[in-house]
């Protein structure tokens, strides 16, 4: 394996996973429509543990603004942009292959 194969690889995982964390930052934002989903339980479970440390730090930062939790908006901000530096047109990993 070549390390233009190992960055291709690389590339495509991480391309699948930061994905992931923009699907998921997007759920929590729908779910913040619905403040009575019990964010404990098994199906949401799977959206809110991931998530629930970056927000943390977000609304750390930046407090609900009149009651609106802005911080998973940010948080595909975050991910998006990550995703775009590091793997889109010009992107590091990208000009690298």
């Amino acid at each position: 394996m070549t390390i233009v194969d190992a960055i291709a690889v690389s590339s495509l995982v991480l391309n699948i996973v930061l994905g992931l964390f923009i699907l998921m930052y997007i759920f929590r934002i729908v779910m913040t429509w619905y403040p009575q989903i019990p964010l404990k339980q098994f199906p949401y479970s799977l959206i809110t543990f991931p998530t629930e440390p970056l927000l943390f730090v977000l609304r750390k930062l930046i407090p609900p603004i009149g009651g609106i939790d802005i911080s998973p908006v940010i948080g595909v901000g975050i991910f998006s942009l990550l995703r775009e530096m590091l793997l889109g047109q010009q992107g590091i990993l990208t000009m690298m292959q």
